[in-house]
Parts: structure tokens; C-alpha cells; sequence
């Protein structure tokens, strides 16, 4: 791990649960190992492994070297326990379900169409995660859903989202109430951020910035460690930021936003305008145009990626992050934007900041439902208790369940 750490307070519950879902994150660890990942006592560590080895929740294994000092046992969990989450990502059309595993795995992938206008739509919702959870076959934690908007917090669950036209829609406590389980809702982009930092490139890092490229424009900020969702969780909507006097008009009502300039619907507006494509053609024609060669589709991209990589690096001066990761259904064309991105990235970045690591993560549409899923596998890491009293019930059932189940 790199960064500066501030310690980890033992909080009764978050013990336990914190080392079932590290050894399911990361694997088989040793007890000094995971001293340092949870940033607890080593003390602390001897007792609540004690604790589970007597429940059959975790067992040791091999015993490897230390690098010089005392050889050290491995632990690791007790197949068999199927322990997991559901998440569910929510769009203006559809819904996609996926259950995850502790270490991160996906299966069941479904999808679902979904029309968030109608009056019954949070009945529809709810009847559609009921059926995901009767084909669950394990130790369900709970539920994850991550929609394109704010949500005042993740335990509550209150969403503004005018794509979907939901406002002031109690998602969390319509759903809690339904399926009698418990339910963490957070915007899509913030769900990936924690699914990163739990199991993705950002993982090793305290401080982060996911950044989301397609449909819209978006990022999750990681800070000391922790998701960083500001007032009323509209922390990281970098696709407003008004990187014009004038321009487009974006989806949010105002004028010069980013996502107005390189959002899929932008993209394909100004590959339009500029001849690249067909008047009714659309992102897929723009992206074979651009790979069989053709100069305007490649310009379209080559901006783009600029706008991208001079916008960013000013919110790298905010927030001074440790590492960049972009992701997101727009990734399929990144080989179009990344020359111009990395060029006005570093060069619009202050010089001490200018071998700031970047990466670029592969995509798949599951990844925003499996994003979701990881607000729930992650609450027993959740030091800041952004999780409220919805993350304590998944920590006690992730102590006390699989407990059970591996008896």
C-alpha cells in the first residue's frame, strides 16, 4: 500500500467482517498482512482471527516466508459460503443485475427493461431485484444500486436523476421496505469508484480519481482512503464543469459544459457536422470510421481526448490525487483519444505533477451493476460510516451469516 494512513478505529463490528471481506477482496493473507491493509492493531488482528478460526469461518494455510523474519501462516476463508451481493445499475431504459462474490466475481448477469416515468416504477424495480434475489443461491449481504444522479446519502437513499426524471424518489427506503434486506443507493460513477478501490488498478492508492467516459462525463473522488461525496453527494461532476463562454446546450440546462463538448451525444453531433458520418449514423459508424482511417473522425476524437486531458489536469491540481483511472463505455475508442489526452494532460500539469500515473481500464456493461454491488462488500471497510445503519446490518450479517453457513 502507498500513501500516508491515518488508523483504522476497532469498531466492535467492523473487526470481523473487515477480514472475511479482505480475505474474499485480496485472498489469502497473513495476520501482519492484514494488520496493514485494515490499519488496525496487530493485537487486534490475533484476536478476531482467533475468533473465526473457532466459527470454521476462516481456516490457515500454508506457511511462506516473511522476508527474513519469522515465517508466517497464511489465512484464508472456508469454501463454500457463497457469500455476496446483488447490485442492480439503473438507466433510462433498462436494468442490468449482476451477483458478485466477495472476491469481486460475476454471475447472473440479467437485463431488464425498465421505464423509470412510469407511477409504478420503484413497484417495478423492486419486483425485478425481488426475482434476482430468489435466484440467489448464498449468503445475500444485501443490495446495491447505483443510478445517473445524486443521492443525498447511501443509506437513505434519496435520488435526484433528471434522466430518469426522478426527483426527490426515496429509492432506499421504498426498496428496504420491500425486500426486507438491506439497500445502499449512490450515483452510478461513485459506485465504480468504491469497486475500485476495492478491487481495481486504484486499490493500492489512498487518493484517486475514476473518471468515466461515455454517455456522460463523471468522477468518483477517493480521498485519505474513502469515497469523497460532498454536500448532498454531488462531489465529482466534472462533465459541467464549463470549459466554454458558450456552446452546446448540456443535458443539465446550462451552456459550455465538458460532457456538452465530448459526451457520446456530442461526439456524434460534431462528427455530423464535420462530414465524418451520415446524418442519421451514430457512435459505432464514428468509431469504424475513425479506425479505417478517416481524418475528421480521428480530429472528432483527437479533440476530444484534449478537452479530456486539459480538464482533468486541473482537477489533479484540486485534489492531488495519487493516480488517474479512466473507464467506461467510451474506453471502446480510447486508442483515438489517448495521443491527444496524454499530451495536454501533462503538459497543462504543474511540473512536480507531471509523472502522475494514469491507467485505462477494459469495459463491459456489468461493470456499472457489479459497481453497485461493491457499496455493499464494501461497508465493512467503511471507517467514515458512509454506510450508515444499513452498513452495520450488512456487517452483522456478514459476521453472523457466514458464521452459520460454513458450520
Amino acid at each position: 500500500m502507498t500513501g500516508t494512513r491515518t488508523s483504522l478505529p476497532d469498531r466492535g463490528e467492523l473487526g470481523p467482517a473487515s477480514v472475511i471481506a479482505a480475505l474474499g477482496a485480496k485472498g489469502s493473507m497473513s495476520r501482519a498482512q492484514l494488520a496493514r491493509a485494515l490499519r488496525v492493531s496487530p493485537a487486534t488482528i490475533t484476536q478476531v482471527t482467533k475468533s473465526l478460526l473457532s466459527l470454521g469461518v476462516i481456516t490457515e494455510l500454508d506457511v511462506v516466508s516473511s522476508g527474513g523474519g519469522r515465517p508466517a501462516q497464511l489465512l484464508g476463508l472456508v469454501d463454500g459460503a457463497g457469500v455476496g451481493a446483488i447490485g442492480a445499475k439503473v438507466t433510462a431504459d433498462h436494468v442490468t443485475m449482476v451477483q458478485v462474490g466477495l472476491d469481486g466475481g460475476v454471475r447472473d448477469i440479467l437485463n431488464e427493461p425498465f421505464d423509470p416515468s412510469t407511477p409504478d416504477a420503484l413497484d417495478v424495480l423492486a419486483r425485478l431485484l425481488a426475482a434476482s434475489i430468489d435466484r440467489y443461491d448464498g449468503l445475500l449481504l444485501g443490495i446495491g444500486v447505483g443510478v445517473p444522479g445524486t443521492v443525498d446519502d447511501q443509506a437513505s437513499g434519496v435520488v435526484q436523476a433528471p434522466t430518469l426524471g426522478w426527483r426527490e424518489v426515496p429509492v432506499g427506503t421504498f426498496l428496504r421496505r420491500e425486500l426486507d434486506l438491506p439497500v445502499l443507493v449512490d450515483n452510478d460513477v461513485n459506485t465504480l469508484a468504491v469497486a475500485e478501490r476495492l478491487y481495481g488498478t486504484a486499490g493500492s492508492h489512498d487518493s484517486a480519481l475514476i473518471v468515466t467516459i461515455g454517455r456522460g462525463i463523471g468522477c468518483g473522488v477517493v480521498v485519505d482512503g474513502n469515497l469523497h461525496r460532498g454536500a448532498a453527494g454531488g462531489a465529482g461532476e466534472i462533465g459541467h464543469f464549463p470549459v466554454a463562454a458558450d456552446g452546446p446546450v448540456c443535458g443539465c440546462g446550462n451552456t459550455g459544459c465538458l460532457e456538452a463538448f465530448i459526451g457520446d451525444e456530442a461526439l456524434v453531433r460534431t462528427a455530423r457536422e464535420a462530414g465524418a458520418i451520415g446524418p442519421r449514423s451514430g457512435k459505432a459508424a464514428l468509431r469504424r470510421a475513425a479506425d479505417e482511417g478517416d481524418a475528421a473522425a480521428r480530429s472528432v476524437f483527437a479533440d476530444a481526448g484534449a478537452l479530456l486531458g486539459r480538464t482533468l489536469a486541473g482537477v489533479v491540481h484540486t485534489v492531488a490525487p495519487e493516480i488517474v483511472v479512466v473507464l467506461g463505455e467510451g474506453t471502446d475508442c480510447w486508442p483515438h483519444w489517448e495521443e491527444s489526452f496524454e499530451r495536454a494532460f501533462r503538459r497543462h500539469l504543474l511540473p512536480g505533477r507531471r509523472s502522475l500515473p494514469f491507467a485505462v481500464e477494459s469495459w463491459s456493461d456489468e461493470r456499472w451493476a457489479a459497481g453497485a454491488a461493491a457499496l455493499v462488500l464494501h461497508t465493512p471497510f467503511d471507517a467514515a460510516g458512509a454506510s450508515g445503519d444499513q452498513g452495520r446490518l450488512i456487517r452483522a450479517r456478514l459476521h453472523t451469516g457466514s458464521a452459520a453457513a460454513m458450520r
